[in-house]
């Protein structure tokens, strides 16, 4: 794959889209009007400008969601995080269309070649969907055979990112999706998997697993719980990619 310098540009609010309860859309357009290069599973370094002061927020780190011949880059930010050093509001669920942000990237290890690995499982924990989201675009934009199978854990169906365009895959790009829901309620209407993803769940969902390359996103204990489950499973280290949260 290509290697990308780091650089840094400026962007505006395109689009704020209130996705799901928790989980925001956030698209972005570049002042210069030209697309970014990057691998899909990439991330960048965002942070937002005051718009009286020039002051610089504190930047995030954001999978990117859109695919690489877009123009605009697109992320899923949640909109009260409670981990890490981002706790309460977020920044994105003030901001407004045309609002300056600086991007700073790409970044990260976390890359998907569709050229390359022709049989993947990709493993997706709330808003670490946005590389997936990137991976499965690009696909489309390429037209590609690979074939995929993905788990998307959620903690409430009403959290589904993107539910309509995953769905159209499943045709489009013959993607086998399977959405688990760890906090099911009564009346919720959920008739889907329930539960916390496992060893057992890999194997009824991909029971192939190991002819696959499989790629985990989410937060750190999701990505740990992945990674021991596959580990369980006997797949080598070498067949797993991770990156934590999106």
């Amino acid at each position: 794959m290509a290697v990308y310098p780091i650089i840094e540009k400026k962007y505006f609010i395109s689009e704020k889209i209130d996705e799901t309860p928790e989980v925001l859309v956030i698209g972005l357009r570049p002042e210069d009007g030209k697309p970014w290069p990057f691998d899909p599973g990439m991330f960048m370094m965002v942070s937002g400008l005051d718009k009286v002061t020039g002051q610089r927020y504190v930047a995030r780190a954001l999978s990117i969601a859109s695919d690489p011949s877009s123009t605009n880059m697109q992320f899923f930010v949640i909109k009260s995080p409670t981990h890490g050093e981002h706790i309460g509001r977020s920044h994105f669920a003030d901001v407004d269309i045309d609002d300056p942000f600086m991007l700073k990237g790409p970044s990260g290890q976390f890359k998907f070649d569709p050229n390359k690995d022709k049989k993947v499982l990709f493993i997706a924990g709330g808003t670490g969907l946005a590389p997936f989201m990137s991976m499965l675009r690009h696909m489309k934009v390429l037209n590609s055979d690979t074939d995929v199978v993905m788990l998307y854990s959620i903690k409430y169906p009403t959290e589904i990112i993107k539910r309509t365009e995953l769905e159209s895959y499943s045709q489009d790009l013959n993607l086998k999706m399977t959405v688990t829901v760890t906090r099911p309620a009564p009346g919720d209407g959920w008739t889907g998997q329930t539960g916390h993803l496992d060893a057992p769940m890999i194997q009824k969902y991909a029971p192939d697993f190991q002819e696959r390359m499989c790629y985990i996103c989410g937060p750190l204990a999701f990505v740990k719980a992945a990674k021991d489950a596959l580990a369980a499973l006997n797949v080598p280290a070498q067949r797993v990619s991770a990156d934590v949260w999106g």
